[in-house]
């Protein structure tokens, strides 16, 4: 089952639209510095937990003054996964679920598409040896100039997918019957990209 998540966007841009997506062309790099990769899943149905990875890199880029139709890849180190538990981490790292050894990324290539006062952006994930389409909100939060005169953008990112279409099929009920590990995985990026 393919997952294509819309969220409702209830909040503008930061300042003037036409002004603020006015931007020169150009290639974007993520500082990973000045950015996160997070997400969140239940446990036992109860609550959820949540982690990051460490450890990413990725580029925007944009063939005109604005960022519709923008093309974006990313890459993440799945060995970095960090859920504030070491031996969680081991486990998610296993063969069980990630199997980083084997597949020691998630790839993501797509676009950006403008879509009322925010932006959606569609591609192919790929986890595993599984690869998707996935749709993901974003939204644009800023734009200014950094400390050495380069252009930086910054926009927040989330949405939602079923572990299990991805091939992550670790299955494991409690004595009441609920999930240990919750099929839907939530996420959010808070990105920060500046100018080559």
């Amino acid at each position: 089952m393919i997952i294509y998540h819309r969220v409702k966007i209830g909040r503008k841009p930061h300042g003037n639209f036409d002004k603020n997506y006015n931007m020169a062309t150009g290639t974007w790099q993520i500082d990973a510095g000045h950015s996160q990769i997070g997400f969140k899943v239940k446990h036992l149905g109860i609550a959820h937990v949540n982690g990051v990875f460490n450890d990413f890199s990725g580029e925007m880029v944009s063939d005109g003054e604005v960022f519709d139709q923008a093309e974006v890849r990313f890459s993440i180190n799945v060995k970095t996964i960090d859920t504030n538990n070491a031996q969680r981490d081991e486990h998610l790292r296993s063969d069980l679920f990630f199997d980083a050894e084997r597949f020691p990324v998630i790839l993501f290539n797509g676009k950006l598409v403008h879509r009322d006062l925010a932006y959606q952006l569609a591609g192919d994930m790929t986890i595993l040896d599984t690869t998707k389409p996935v749709l993901l909100d974003v939204l644009f939060t800023g734009a200014g100039t950094g400390r050495f005169g380069e252009r930086r953008v910054g926009f927040e990112v989330s949405g939602k997918i079923r572990r299990k279409d991805f091939g992550l099929n670790f299955h494991l009920l409690n004595e009441a019957g609920d999930l240990v590990v919750g099929e839907e995985v939530k996420f959010t990026g808070d990105i920060e990209l500046f100018r080559q």
